[in-house]
């Protein structure tokens, strides 16, 4: 089985698995954080190099201030329980948003754990915290702008590899696949500039009950595609 070299995930469906089960939506989160730890394990187990996943992004915090509360409380005893066993396994951290919105002691635990994974060569995992597509986008337009502006660049010189280089994702090779569970069809503002070429799978699992054998399932229909990168294949198909 090829596996790509770099898997996306929209982790959708927390509130409607525990809605479904009458339970609080803070179930949901509690149970999609386990997910998301064993996600991790078996992605590295099958080879993948890159996994990238949607945790937060900019649009959560307009949610019922309880729900907001729960999910702080569930980011910090995540990083808390699970800092250690990432960086023994060789897990490289980084994370991508704006974390100075956070509380001061979980900013200081996601610095602590991208610090501490820093040159670990297994499986690079990548979290969007705080996180929107289009923030990114204007982000790289400033940081651009201020090159022209310094001198280092000429408006003559912006290419896409400039504006790559200047994406959080920087360095990092664009998604081959992005999987969206719970079965909604759309981007929700993650990746915008990297997916233009990405496959894209969705799945109608919830976050909470995705298993390895969906990571199998999607990659399995990705082996399927035939991409093309806005070309023709050899056949002249």
């Amino acid at each position: 089985m090829n596996v790509p070299k770099h898997i996306a995930i929209i982790m959708d469906g927390n509130g409607r698995w525990a809605k479904k089960r009458f339970l609080p939506r803070i179930a949901g989160h509690i149970k999609g954080a386990e997910v998301l730890r064993k996600t991790v394990r078996f992605s590295g187990e099958l080879g993948l190099e890159y996994l990238t996943l949607y945790a937060f992004s900019e649009d959560n915090w307009k949610r019922p201030e309880e729900e907001v509360q729960g999910l702080i409380t569930i980011l910090r005893n995540f990083l808390a329980e699970n800092t250690k066993e990432m960086v023994q396994n060789n897990v490289r951290v980084n994370i991508f948003g704006h974390i100075e919105d956070w509380p001061k002691d979980i900013q200081e635990a996601l610095r602590k754990i991208c610090d501490m994974s820093r040159s670990n060569t297994g499986i690079v995992l990548n979290v969007a915290l705080n996180y929107g597509g289009r923030t990114e986008i204007v982000d790289a337009v400033k940081k651009i702008a201020g090159q022209v502006k310094d001198g280092l660049i000429s408006v003559e010189d912006i290419n896409e590899r400039i504006v790559s280089d200047a994406m959080y994702t920087a360095g990092i090779p664009d998604p081959d696949l992005l999987i969206r569970t719970s079965g909604e069809m759309r981007i929700s503002d993650f990746l915008l500039w990297q997916i233009s070429y990405t496959e894209i799978f969705v799945t109608k699992t919830f976050w909470p009950d995705f298993s390895k054998k969906d990571m199998l399932e999607a990659i399995e229909d990705y082996n399927k595609r035939e991409r093309r990168f806005g070309g023709i294949l050899s056949s002249g198909k």
